[in-house]
C-alpha cells in the first residue's frame, strides 16, 4: 500500500513539472507583451481624455489659435489654426485649448510640451492671473535647457493670449507645489506675462498672486497659499 502510494505521489509530482514547463514560457511572454502595451495604452488614454474634454457637440466651434514649434527648426514658434468646440466660460476654455495644445501636433517633431506632461488643474484669481497646475512630467520630461523650458512656457502663454483674453499672467505650478525652476533653469517663483495689459501690470512692484488672494486670511508662504486657493476653487466647482 505504501510503495502505491509514494508512486502516486511522485507520478503527481511529475506531471506537475511537466504542465509547469509548459505553462511558465506561454506566462512570461504574456508579460512581455503586456510590457510593450502599457505605454502606448497610457498615452491613448490621455489622448482620450483630451478628446473628451474637447469634443462637446453643445459648444460652439471656434477657430483657436495654438503656438508649436515652427517648421525652421530656429527654436521660434509659429500659430496653427484649430477649429475646437470650446467652452464660454473662460477656466474651462483654458483647459481644453492647453490640453490640446499638450496632446501635440500632426508633426511630433515640433512639440513644445512633454509628451506624457498632463494639466492637472487650471483656474483664474481675480486679478487674472491664470494658475496651470501640472504633473511632474512637465518638469521631469522636459530637455533640461534654457532654450527648450523658454520655448516650453512661450507656448503656453502665447496660446493663452490668442484664447484667452481673461488671462493676463501665468504661473505655473508642478504638482500643486511651487518649484524654483522648471527644469533646472528657467524661474517659475513668479509669473509670466500673456496679455498687454499683463505687461504693463508687471512694470509696477506686484504682490504675489497666490497670497494675494488671499489677503484676509493669515499669512501663508506661497506654496500653502497655492494649496489653499486650489481647495477653494475646486470647491466652488
Amino acid at each position: 500500500m505504501n510503495t502505491r502510494w509514494v508512486a502516486m505521489v511522485l507520478g503527481g509530482l511529475f506531471g506537475a513539472v511537466i504542465i509547469a514547463g509548459l505553462y511558465f514560457p506561454i506566462l512570461k511572454e504574456r508579460v512581455k507583451q503586456t510590457a510593450k502595451i502599457q505605454p502606448q495604452s497610457e498615452e491613448q488614454a490621455r489622448r482620450e481624455l483630451t478628446q473628451s474634454l474637447t469634443a462637446n457637440p453643445t459648444e460652439a466651434r471656434v477657430k483657436a489659435k495654438l503656438f508649436w514649434a515652427s517648421n525652421a527648426h530656429d527654436g521660434s514658434l509659429a500659430p496653427v489654426n484649430i477649429d475646437l468646440p470650446l467652452a464660454s466660460e473662460p477656466a474651462l476654455r483654458a483647459k481644453q485649448v492647453l490640453n490640446t495644445l499638450l496632446a501635440g501636433p500632426a508633426d511630433p517633431e515640433l512639440r513644445t510640451l512633454p509628451p506624457d506632461a498632463v494639466l492637472l488643474a487650471f483656474y483664474i484669481l481675480p486679478d487674472g492671473t491664470g494658475i496651470a497646475d501640472f504633473s511632474e512630467a512637465m518638469a521631469s520630461s522636459i530637455p533640461s535647457g534654457i532654450e527648450s523650458e523658454q520655448r516650453a512656457v512661450d507656448s503656453l502663454t502665447r496660446t493663452l493670449a490668442a484664447n484667452i483674453p481673461q488671462v493676463v499672467r501665468l504661473k505655473i505650478l508642478i504638482h500643486g507645489q511651487e518649484v524654483e525652476t522648471l527644469a533646472g533653469h528657467l524661474d517659475l517663483t513668479g509669473s509670466f506675462v500673456v496679455s498687454a495689459r499683463g505687461a504693463q501690470a508687471a512694470t509696477a512692484p506686484q504682490p504675489d498672486p497666490l497670497s494675494s488672494s488671499l489677503s484676509d486670511a493669515p499669512p501663508l508662504t506661497p506654496v500653502s497659499a497655492s494649496r489653499q486657493t486650489y481647495a477653494a476653487t475646486r470647491e466652488q466647482q
